[in-house]
């Protein structure tokens, strides 16, 4: 038996995503600009495919072409005739959904692999009888040949991302480890060069080791072109080694983004859009970060649009190093009726801001008012589907020129339906309030968590020419009563400085300043919470959060002591804080479940969150922004490992909790995304069913055009890096 953890269960919960009346909202112009926006989104996102494992897109390839030729009701009676089970059919279906949902094989939320949950003969049987295998039998056989062992492997590397020894990883060649990526960041800053769009490749050459910095482009030359005033291509002697800064990751890929969006770019709404997305073609057709970073800059001032989008190497979660960014790309559609609940919020923030737990020098000089919308997603390109986003991530436009935040109320709307059969860990007691108050206490912590928890919070910074935005003769550190003694230097940043934690530790701090500020009674009205319902929010999002504390522990690799998902990590370390409060706050007894198997109970006094609970956020919160500001990566590191480290010493035993967590986990649902196509002179959205089915039928016609050409480059793009992936 395979364990549990490393396939998808039969019955996991796919839904579709509805976005049809906010779709017949939009003008025909407005139509046509989320069409070609969309199209440039979904051919960006197989990019992640690459950035994910070495096996990932020739899968994709081998599964879209099955598909394009027996949907999904007419390849079961061939799977039948090949000796499936009607379960052993629906496993491969469900596989096949699960990475086109996850754009790989391995979980965008906890970097896990994933397999199928049926026997590789039965598979191969099904895949040789395919019509596409009848069709192009020795391209089937090499296709099938090329990824089926690394498809069902579960070597103990393969079991999870991550560098080195620790996982597998394609943002660095195999031979990489911790030390040539801190190399590779250093090489970076000294160049004033990004790691948002690229990856490392390290190659011998003689007795001198080198490393190859790949930019992801669509062009392939690394000479000036036109267009372009400079390249920052070229070898680089660097610490004794040799660094070549080269163009064309994912090139043809990159080529196609560049073309949807120039279409796009002729049904903009303004000025600040069409430039927007010119930045954004030249930052994927040459490989510049600067260029996104200007595109960037017109995208915030794009205030309130109907369509709202944003595209490019974003998130740098699943980089092991945490600085290279995975590519997304969503187009959205604004909800006005919410949308008003976040502008109320928006409004208030200069109110709310001084409410933080932190010294006034350690805040933002000036609050820049971002826009803050509800969003129906029409479309979300890339590894997986967040709840709310808060960006540009750059931290040079983030201090200085502001940011967006959204929340995307049809993905809550399906993520947070809980059923109560499902409701693991809690007291019967407590189970119908927390049905009843999830989605509103959740609504309530996004928009706190976004705006207020990644908008606040300023960063001590001596730039190139030697000044500070802070003064340097005065400012005291309130945690320990001395002047300020670090701070970022020059070209560094926060996830440049903090790399591997970087990602956890800020979204721990914004979680904490949700918590903290849905105790203001300000806050809660905003959303349209009094009185006794405002406690019963306050109650559920507390326990809410010590629950994903202990579901948190899925997340956790015991073999290597590692954590796998940024979020959950964050609310692990918030359960530890909450517990270490004591005085019965938080209650986590091991007990026996009625199916006779181990469980757990998780329990909060909700009499104590307003004095034991806000006092242990409130210093706590502190002691994270005071390290993040003054760039303390020593101090910073020392809190947040601490806190983040799982063993099997009493009280808790959290190692022992751990296998508890993963017998009763729950997967989570996976969304079935509509397409848009043309038709006639107007754009026409075709929906699909929420079911695995759905889901794959949705991927087959969503490259239907060009499927051929798509998949062939899909297949020279892996193939050109196969030999880089090995030890």
């Amino acid at each position: 038996m395979v364990d549990s953890q490393y396939y998808l269960p039969n019955d996991i919960g796919i839904s579709a995503l509805d976005c049809v009346e906010a779709f017949r909202l939009l003008s025909p112009r407005e139509q046509m600009y989320s069409h070609y926006l969309s199209r440039a989104a979904w051919y960006g996102g197989l990019a992640v495919l690459l950035q994910t494992s070495p096996e990932s897109a020739n899968i994709f390839v081998l599964l879209q072409k099955i598909f394009r030729k027996q949907p999904a009701d007419q390849l079961e009676p061939v799977a039948m005739a090949a000796g499936l089970t009607s379960e052993e059919y629906q496993a491969f279906l469900v596989y096949a959904a699960g990475l086109y949902a996850n754009m790989g094989n391995y979980k965008s939320f906890g970097d896990t692999k994933f397999i199928p949950n049926l026997p590789k003969d039965r598979l191969k049987a099904l895949v040789f009888a395919s019509q596409a295998f009848q069709e192009q039998p020795s391209e089937m056989e090499a296709l099938w040949d090329s990824c089926s062992s690394a498809l069902f492997s579960l070597e103990d590397r393969q079991k999870q991302l991550g560098l080195g020894k620790k996982g597998i990883t394609t943002y660095f060649s195999g031979n990489c480890d911790l030390e040539d990526a801190e190399l590779a960041q250093k090489f970076l800053d000294s160049r004033k060069l990004s790691a948002y769009n690229t990856r490392l490749f390290k190659k011998e050459n003689g007795a001198k080791m080198c490393y190859e910095v790949r930019l992801a482009s669509a062009v392939q030359k690394d000479c000036v072109v036109d267009g372009e005033e400079s390249s920052h291509c070229g070898s680089f002697d660097f610490e004794d080694k040799e660094f070549t800064v080269k163009r064309g990751d994912y090139a043809q890929i990159m080529e196609k983004v560049s073309h949807y969006l120039e279409k796009a770019q002729t049904h903009a709404a303004n000025e600040n859009q069409k430039r927007m997305l010119e930045e954004y073609r030249r930052s994927f057709t040459f490989g510049s970060i600067e260029a996104h970073k200007e595109g960037s800059r017109y995208w915030i001032k794009d205030k309130g649009p109907i369509v709202e989008s944003y595209i490019g190497f974003i998130e740098s979660y699943r980089d092991p190093f945490g600085s290279r960014g995975e590519f997304e790309g969503f187009v959205a559609v604004v909800n006005k009726a919410m949308s008003e609940r976040f502008t109320r919020l928006v409004s208030s923030a200069e109110v709310l801001l001084p409410e933080l737990p932190w010294p006034r020098a350690f805040e933002k000089d000036t609050f820049l008012k971002p826009d803050f919308t509800s969003l129906d997603v029409l479309t979300y390109a890339g590894s997986g589907i967040p709840a709310g986003i808060n960006i540009p991530n750059y931290d040079d436009i983030r201090q200085s020129e502001g940011f967006k935040n959204v929340s995307l109320g049809n993905v809550l709307a399906i993520a947070y339906a809980t059923r109560k059969e499902k409701l693991t860990f809690l007291e019967e007691k407590d189970k119908d309030v927390y049905i009843q108050w999830k989605g509103p206490s959740f609504e309530v912590q996004v928009g706190l968590h976004e705006l207020l928890g990644h908008g606040s919070g300023k960063l001590f910074v001596e730039d190139d020419k030697g000044e500070f935005n802070f003064d340097k003769s005065a400012l005291i550190n309130p945690e320990t009563g001395e002047k300020v003694t670090s701070w970022y230097r020059g070209n560094e940043s926060w996830d440049s400085k903090f790399s591997t934690i970087a990602s956890s530790y800020e979204e721990c701090r914004a979680e904490c300043v949700g918590l903290y500020l849905c105790l203001n009674k300000h806050a809660l009205s905003i959303f349209g919470h009094e009185g006794q319902d405002a406690e019963d929010v306050v109650y559920i999002n507390w326990l809410n959060m010590v629950r994903a504390g202990l579901l948190g522990l899925e997340f956790y690799t015991a073999e290597s002591s590692s954590w796998r998902q940024a979020h959950m990590q964050a609310r692990f370390v918030i359960l530890r804080v909450l517990l270490e409060a004591g005085e019965g706050l938080v209650g986590l007894e091991e007990v026996t479940g009625e199916d006779g198997r181990p469980d757990a109970r998780i329990t909060l006094d909700r009499t104590k969150i307003h004095t034991v609970g806000k006092t242990a956020i409130q210093k706590f919160l502190c002691k994270l922004q005071v390290l993040k500001a003054t760039a303390d990566v020593k101090g910073g590191r020392a809190l947040y490992e601490g806190y983040s480290s799982v063993t099997d010493s009493a009280p808790h035993h959290f190692l022992r909790l751990r296998d508890t967590v993963l017998l009763r986990k729950e997967d989570r649902m996976m969304m079935v995304q509509a397409n848009t196509r043309v038709n006639g002179e107007g754009i026409e959205l075709v929906e699909y069913e929420g079911s695995a089915a759905g889901l794959i039928r949705s991927f087959t016609e969503r490259f239907q055009d060009d499927a051929e050409q798509l998949e062939a480059d899909l297949l020279e793009l892996s193939k050109r890096d196969s030999p880089c992936w090995c030890h």
